[in-house]
């Protein structure tokens, strides 16, 4: 498999899942850094949905980068490790104005 490279969109298997967790195979926004992503096994994601969001900023991000299939949101509070094996093709790759901007709105979460 090509890479796995931080603010790239890739699909992701997310089963087995319990509570209010996004599941399924669905996009995911690769946060962590490159040279985690390559040598720990696993990657840092967000979940991402095509459902319109009533919520705002920090809890949700409207994307505005080219190249994705559907309009996207980021659902900044469902932040996942993932076993890179979970992890399969590039769909996109947001801006890195929009990768700051989810980082700051975890930020915001998280309280740092």
């Amino acid at each position: 498999m090509a890479r796995i490279l931080r603010g790239e969109i890739r699909w992701a298997d997310l089963n087995p899942v319990r509570g209010k967790k996004q599941a399924g195979r669905r996009p995911v926004l690769v946060l962590s850094h490159d040279v985690f992503n390559e040598h720990s096994g696993t990657v840092i994601a967000i979940a991402l949905t095509s459902q319109p969001q009533r919520a705002g900023f920090p809890l949700t991000l409207e994307l505005q980068s080219k190249g994705l299939p559907k309009k996207s949101w980021v659902k900044i509070s469902q932040i996942r490790t993932l076993a890179v094996e979970r992890i399969s093709q590039r769909l996109g790759k947001v801006s890195l104005e929009e990768l700051d901007q989810v980082i700051e709105g975890l930020n915001e979460i998280i309280g740092a």
